[in-house]
């Protein structure tokens, strides 16, 4: 591989800030994430990383057929790019009830789900539901540590899933948990961790399969557990970064081996003072919740150091010797592509150093149409 794959025959085309995903590079993760788990029947990716009509039918040609989202304009961009199973991985409250089951009724030939963790929350999505004459499939939210949303396994989750099996509106079709927050470097403790996390589950799940004669779907793990749940029976993986990946990823899970897929590209603007260069990537075209140094890594310029950022500008300390020009592009990985992602209004489509398309990234808004 040409160690300038990145390399665009010509940038003076492209204006910067902006978002460079490489075609054939995605289409190869998309076939590595394939490879790790069998088949494409045991991934429902999660979206939430390319928000794009084009990238989810490009998971649904290589045989994925379902798919999460975590907002209500993720789930109904899935239903323009033809998706028919359909997870929003989010419990709906308040407005979004009526949104989520507004998308349910108008699309019956697709299949639903959203996520549930407490009583009443399941009982204000039934009463909706029954309203419409619907039945709606939920997955119980589980807490496994992230302490984010979910209910503990086990005896909680045992109550909430009998108080949920009273409902005429709701049907339980199986337990989703989110354990990003098994991070630790070193897979063999991570997996450690992971398993001992989801050793209740299993048994949970299985007491309840023998009590109530059903089959209950396990939907496990991020991008950080994904080559350790991908190895158990019966569990479905839902990473959703692996398609474009990025370099927050790429240094702390060593073992999952994924292409850089999505670049920013950018261009020096000034030079402010002594051996300071300034470019064109502030905080509205890449993810800063992360420390200075945890923003970007221009991939062609790699003896910079960033040391301040502003909305539209990104400040590097250079060497005194650096010979860098007004105009110089820069070719950037991300620290962090999900949140990168949703800033840009679309996707500069690349193969082969030619530009091939333009990806609207049509769910970053908070409503399409519903």
């Amino acid at each position: 591989m040409s160690e300038k794959w990145y390399a665009l025959n010509h940038p003076e085309n492209i204006d910067s800030p902006a978002l460079l995903v490489y075609q054939d590079r995605a289409r190869e993760n998309i076939q590595r994430a394939i490879d790790v788990v069998g088949s494409p029947d045991r991934l429902r990716p999660h979206v939430k990383t390319n928000k794009s009509i084009e990238a989810c039918r490009m998971m649904m040609e290589a045989g994925i057929k379902a798919f999460k989202g975590a907002t209500i304009a993720e789930i109904e961009m899935l239903t323009l790019a033809g998706a028919r199973d359909i997870l929003l991985a989010y419990q709906p409250v308040g407005p979004k009830i009526d949104r989520f089951l507004n998308l349910v009724k108008s699309h019956p030939d697709i299949q639903f789900h959203c996520l549930t963790d407490n009583e009443q929350a399941a009982k204000a999505i039934d009463l909706k539901a029954r309203e419409k004459g619907l039945e709606v499939s939920v997955y119980i939210d589980l807490n496994v540590g992230t302490n984010r949303t979910g209910v503990s396994p086990g005896e909680k989750a045992e109550m909430l899933f009998k108080a949920i099996r009273l409902l005429k509106g709701l049907r339980i079709t199986g337990f989703h948990l989110y354990d990003g927050h098994l991070r630790n470097p070193v897979f063999d403790i991570r997996k450690k961790e992971c398993d001992a996390g989801f050793e209740p589950i299993s048994s949970m799940r299985k007491r309840l399969e023998e009590d109530h004669g059903l089959s209950l779907e396990i939907i496990a793990g991020g991008t950080t557990t994904f080559p350790i749940h991908a190895k158990r029976e019966r569990v479905t993986c839902g990473p959703g970064t692996f398609i474009y990946w990025d370099d927050g990823y790429a240094a702390t899970l060593p073992e999952q081996d994924f292409l850089f897929a999505a670049l920013l590209i950018s261009r020096v603007v000034s030079f402010p003072a002594e051996n300071l260069i300034c470019v064109d990537l502030g905080h509205k075209a890449i993810a800063s919740e992360n420390p200075l140094d945890k923003r970007i890594r221009f991939i062609n310029a790699n003896d910079l150091t960033a040391v301040s950022q502003s909305e539209e500008h990104l400040v590097l300390q250079a060497s005194p010797e650096h010979d860098y020009q007004i105009g110089d592009v820069f070719y950037g990985v991300p620290y962090h592509i999900c949140p990168t992602v949703a800033l840009h209004q679309e996707a500069v489509v690349i193969r082969d150093g030619d530009v091939v398309g333009r990806w609207k990234t049509i769910s970053r808004d908070r409503k399409i149409s519903i």
